[in-house]
């Protein structure tokens, strides 16, 4: 079994040369604790909060991580990117990272960062659609012709192509069914975001898996975002949970992840978000994160050490407390091949 981290935004206020500094020390402490898949988000003109871009962060820290740690965008916001400038940055990319890169792309969420790129909001589905096919085409053919909706290339001579053959796995993103099936249809693996309940969990990767056989393309384990907080006990763990992630549940629903409502979360938000965040003791954690693992084809779990309302120092206990007791306890536990029969 494999881990990683989600390298989080952090307030605006902090100064930038501390978030970098505070990175790399994050980023050691989850090499030290058994982490193994780095990985970095992406927002636009995002207000109060940072985040650094993640195609320089990854070449940067490409310089800084084991030879055995993969890096990972998760996800880059595709729809925002012209293909050819996508394509030529992402082979870039593998290049500088050694061939260590896993691309996660996806459709994005906030309508305001199509607004301020000029880029109609309605159109990211088919222009997420079309990106990916001109990427798989600009990363393995010597020459494109392309006539699309969006796009147009005509014998195009490509110079940049990764250093992963045929290109660096693909991990295409998505809060819905028809993510899974996008994912299924072009990726290689569908990354679940933290708010998955293990029930859709199983129907996207059924999904997915469906569309893979259309393929002829073999499932395996997925990568799976959960939302992890280990505590002394449960009622410290429900408490700090509350601290440190509520404000931030809230925030994603305000700018249009529409997963839970804004009501939703502040009446109950222990209930509403108790179906997929795994909360409690060491022991607790590791039970049910194990269970998870028995049921369903995961491989790596991801974890964010740290929110926005969150030190440095608090993120990199919390590492710690992970790699001592989670990680410890599920390294060595062998991820489920592929989808139980029903």
């Amino acid at each position: 079994m494999q881990f990683g981290i989600l390298l989080s935004d952090v307030p605006s206020s902090t100064p930038p040369r501390q978030q970098l500094s505070d990175m790399f020390r994050i980023v050691h402490a989850a090499q030290e604790n058994g982490i193994r898949y780095i990985c970095i988000g992406q927002h636009f003109l995002y207000g109060d909060l940072r985040w650094l871009q993640p195609v320089p962060v990854l070449a940067r820290l490409a310089a800084e991580v084991d030879p055995d740690v993969r890096l990972c965008t998760q996800i880059m916001i595709a729809p925002l990117y012209h293909p050819v400038i996508l394509a030529e940055e992402i082979a870039t990319l593998d290049i500088v990272t050694e061939g260590r890169l896993e691309f996660g792309l996806g459709l994005g969420y906030r309508a305001e960062e199509f607004d301020y790129i000029g880029i109609p909001y309605k159109e990211r589905a088919p222009r997420l659609d079309e990106t990916i096919e001109i990427l798989m085409q600009l990363w393995t053919e010597p020459e494109v012709t392309h006539k699309g909706r969006f796009f147009e290339l005509d014998h195009v001579r490509p110079h940049i192509q990764p250093l992963q053959k045929p290109y660096p796995p693909l991990w295409v993103g998505g809060h819905s069914d028809r993510g899974a099936r996008r994912a299924g249809r072009y990726g290689d693996f569908y990354p679940v975001p933290p708010e998955a309940t293990e029930q859709q969990m199983a129907e996207r990767f059924a999904i997915m898996r469906a569309e893979f056989v259309k393929r002829d393309k073999p499932f395996g384990p997925q990568p799976a975002r959960r939302n992890v907080l280990v505590a002394a006990n449960r009622e410290e763990a429900l408490r700090e949970f509350t601290r440190v992630a509520k404000g931030r549940y809230i925030a994603y629903a305000q700018r249009g992840l529409d997963v839970y409502t804004e009501d939703q979360l502040e009446d109950d938000f222990i209930k509403t978000t108790g179906s997929h965040a795994i909360l409690g003791s060491p022991e607790e954690v590791t039970a049910s994160l194990r269970g998870l693992i028995e049921r369903l084809p995961i491989d790596p779990v991801i974890f964010k050490p740290q929110w926005p309302s969150m030190s440095a120092d608090e993120a990199i206990e919390a590492i710690k407390l992970l790699g001592r007791t989670v990680i410890a306890e599920l390294k060595d536990h062998p991820p489920l091949p592929d989808l139980l029969a029903t």
